[in-house]
């Protein structure tokens, strides 16, 4: 629908895409509620521009959901790390930013 040169369209298909991901959003948890004495997973991922991370938590069912999520955008001394130490930043990034949940898990967490 946003592609450069393309005609701006918002006919059936994707109303019906809007609507259904709306419902998805406000219907289901998208959170897990967090329980600390279950198994925790941090994943990471780094663009040259910003850093995403996931806290996951392995549910009954052994599915993992996400706990929580977080988006920081690069300042412009970041931006010209070079991607191993952009990909280390996030790590750290990271751990920073759930250490409080972390450190009181019953079980050690990956990364």
């Amino acid at each position: 629908m946003m592609k450069k040169g393309q005609k701006w369209e918002w006919m059936g298909k994707q109303k019906r895409a809007f609507i259904e991901l709306k419902e998805r959003f406000t219907k289901k948890l998208v959170l897990a509620v967090l329980d600390l004495d279950k198994k925790m997973r941090m994943e990471v991922d780094i663009s040259d521009y910003a850093i995403g991370e996931i806290l996951f938590m392995e549910c009954k069912d052994g599915r993992w959901k996400p706990v929580a999520y977080l988006l920081k955008l690069l300042n412009v001394t970041e931006r010209n790390y070079k991607i191993h130490n952009k990909e280390m930043l996030a790590v750290i990034r990271g751990l920073e930013n759930w250490r409080y949940l972390l450190e009181d898990t019953k079980f050690k967490f990956k990364v």
